[in-house]
C-alpha cells in the first residue's frame, strides 16, 4: 500500500538507524493505515503522524560508585510518547541493550495498551544501559538513587508514574521509591510495583504472566478450543514465564518449556508445581540459570543454546524479550501443529514472524492486548494509592479478568472478519481509536 511505504519512508528519515522504533510503528500502521484512511476526521488532523512522535525524550547521565570506590558513569531516558488519556505510564527497564530505540518502541506500545485497558494512563517507557546483573545490592542502590535525583524532576503521581520491566524488580523499585520520598519529602504513588507494605497492590507480580493466559482462554473460546488439556512452550523464566506457567498448569494445561539466555528446558510430561516453584525461587533468589533445573529434578532435559520454539505444542507464549521469535522459528511451530501464539513480552516477533503466523490462519495475541495484565494491575495499584485504600487478592484478580475479558472484546470488535478474529488489527485499531479521539478533541496541541 503506497500511503504506508510513505509514512513509513518519512518515519525512517525523522528517526534514522531506530529499527525496533521502525518495526514497532510499522506493525501498527499497516493494521490502522487502511482504516485511518477511511476516516477523515484523524486523517486531516494527522493524527497518526502526531502519535509517533513523541511529547518529549529525557536522556542524562547517572554517575555512580561501586563498591570498590570507582566511579561509573551510564545514560539514562525517560521518553513520555503521549498523555492524551491519561499520565504517563510505562516501566523503567535495566539493561546494556537498552537504547533510545528500544524505549521508543516500548514507549509507542504502551500507549494502545493503555488505551485497550479502559483505565486513565497514557504512554510511556524509560531505563537505563545499566547492567544489575553481578551488581551487589548496595551498587544496585547506589545506582538507583542517582538516577532518582535526576528522574524526580519528571516524574508526579499526576504527571508520569513509572513501574518495572527488565532489571527492575520489586528491590530496584524500592531504592527507587524510597529516594523519590527523600527528595520530595512526601509519600505518593508515583512509582508502581511497590511492595505490599508500602502502597503496592496485590497481583502485580503475577498480573502479566495471568493476564496472559486469561487472553489466551478468552481467544481460544472464542474460536471452538479451550486451554485445558493443551499444550503450551513457554519462553523467558521470569515473572512473565513463570507466572503464565502456574495459570496454564492451574487451568489444565501442560507446560512443556521455560528459558533463559543460555538455553531452555523441556518437560515432556509437563511441568510440575514443584519443578516451578524452584525455578521461581532459583531466579528471583538465588538468581541461577534454568539449567539447574535439569540437574535437580528427573524427566527435565536441558538445551543449551537454543530456544523452545522448536518444540512441538498447541500454544506458544514468547515471554522473554523483542524479537526473539523469527519466521524460521514461526515457520516450525505452524508444521508442528501450533494453534495460538500468545505474546507475553513486548514484540517477542518480527514482523515476518507474524506474517507467517496470519498466512496460515494461526491465532496471533499481540502483547499490547495480552501482556496489558501488568500495566492493568499497575493501574489499579494508582486507583489504590489515590485512595488510600488496598484491596484483596480477590478484588486485584477478579478485577485483572474484567480488564482482559474486555481487551478481547475490543479486539473482536474491531478484528473480527466472516467468523475468525485477526487480534493484531482489532488491537491497534480499538487501541488507536481511543487515543485518536482524545487528541482530535483537544484540538491541535
Amino acid at each position: 500500500m503506497k500511503e504506508i511505504d510513505q509514512f513509513m519512508d518519512g518515519l525512517r528519515k525523522r528517526n534514522p538507524h531506530e529499527v525496533e522504533f521502525h518495526q514497532a510503528v510499522e506493525e501498527v500502521v499497516e493494521s490502522v493505515m487502511p482504516w485511518y484512511l477511511d476516516h477523515k476526521e484523524y486523517h486531516r488532523e494527522q493524527i497518526l503522524e502526531r502519535t509517533t512522535e513523541p511529547d518529549r525524550i529525557i536522556i542524562f547521565r547517572v554517575c555512580w560508585e561501586t563498591d570498590s570506590g570507582d566511579v561509573r558513569a551510564n545514560r539514562a531516558w525517560r521518553v513520555q510518547f503521549n498523555h492524551a488519556l491519561g499520565p504517563y505510564k510505562g516501566g523503567l527497564r535495566f539493561h546494556p541493550s537498552v537504547t533510545q530505540s528500544v524505549l521508543k518502541f516500548l514507549g509507542f506500545e504502551q500507549i494502545f495498551k493503555n488505551s485497550l485497558t479502559g483505565l486513565p494512563m497514557g504512554g510511556a517507557k524509560g531505563g537505563s544501559n545499566f547492567n544489575p546483573k553481578g551488581k551487589s545490592s548496595r551498587e544496585v542502590m547506589r545506582f538507583c538513587q542517582s538516577m532518582m535525583v535526576e528522574l524526580s524532576r519528571h516524574i508526579g503521581e499526576d504527571v508520569d508514574v513509572p513501574a518495572g520491566d527488565i532489571g527492575v524488580g520489586a528491590r530496584e523499585i524500592s531504592y527507587l521509591f524510597g529516594q523519590y520520598m527523600r527528595l520530595e519529602n512526601r509519600w505518593s504513588g508515583v512509582l508502581t510495583g511497590k511492595g505490599q507494605t508500602f502502597g503496592g497492590s496485590a497481583v502485580r507480580t503475577e498480573a502479566t504472566g495471568y493476564g496472559c493466559v486469561y487472553f489466551c482462554e478468552h481467544m481460544l473460546n472464542q474460536h471452538g478450543e479451550g486451554i485445558a488439556g493443551k499444550t503450551v512452550a513457554i519462553s523467558g523464566s521470569g515473572n512473565v514465564a513463570t507466572y503464565a506457567a502456574e495459570k496454564a498448569i492451574e487451568k489444565g494445561a501442560k507446560v512443556l518449556t521455560l528459558s533463559d539466555s543460555d538455553g531452555f528446558i523441556e518437560v515432556k510430561g509437563g511441568l510440575s508445581m514443584e519443578q516451578l516453584q524452584f525455578v521461581k525461587d532459583l531466579k528471583e533468589n538465588r538468581r541461577g540459570r534454568i539449567s539447574e533445573v535439569a540437574d535437580t529434578f528427573a524427566g527435565v532435559t536441558y538445551h543449551a543454546d537454543a530456544t523452545p520454539w522448536g518444540v512441538a505444542c498447541d500454544i506458544a507464549m514468547p515471554c522473554a524479550t523483542q524479537n526473539e521469535m523469527d519466521d524460521h522459528d514461526a515457520k516450525t511451530l505452524v508444521n508442528n501443529g501450533v494453534i495460538a501464539v500468545c505474546e507475553g513480552a513486548n514484540m517477542p516477533l518480527t514482523n515476518h514472524a507474524a506474517g507467517v503466523l496470519a498466512k496460515n490462519n494461526v491465532l496471533h495475541a499481540p502483547g499490547k492486548a495480552s501482556n496489558a495484565g501488568g500495566v492493568a494491575v499497575s493501574g489499579l495499584e494508582q486507583s489504590q494509592n489515590a485512595m488510600r485504600i488496598s484491596w484483596d487478592r480477590d478484588e486485584v484478580d477478579t478485577r485483572l479478568q474484567k480488564i482482559m475479558t474486555s481487551i478481547h472484546s475490543r479486539c473482536v470488535e474491531h478484528g473480527e472478519h466472516n467468523g475468525r478474529v485477526n487480534y493484531v488489527t482489532g488491537a491497534n485499531i480499538a487501541g488507536f481509536k481511543k487515543v485518536a479521539d482524545a487528541m482530535l478533541a483537544y484540538g491541535v496541541v
